[in-house]
């Protein structure tokens, strides 16, 4: 597989989509309340979606 067909494989923009909405649910959670514990949680999972968007454009890049 070359560079540009790695590059337009559907299955990076899948997981762009899930990371996204990973981190939209984090953003969502943030202003849910005012509790320790689901500033941590939103924090969390605000973390893991970029961490796997990140992952998912820098494997799209090589």
């Amino acid at each position: 597989m070359n560079t540009r067909e790695n590059a337009n494989a559907p299955a990076h923009y899948l997981i762009l989509t899930v990371a996204i909405i990973i981190g939209i649910v984090g953003v969502f959670l943030r202003f849910l309340g005012d509790s320790f514990a689901i500033n941590a949680i939103s924090n969390i999972i605000l973390v893991i979606g970029v961490i796997i968007a990140l992952r998912t454009v820098f494997a799209i890049m090589k």
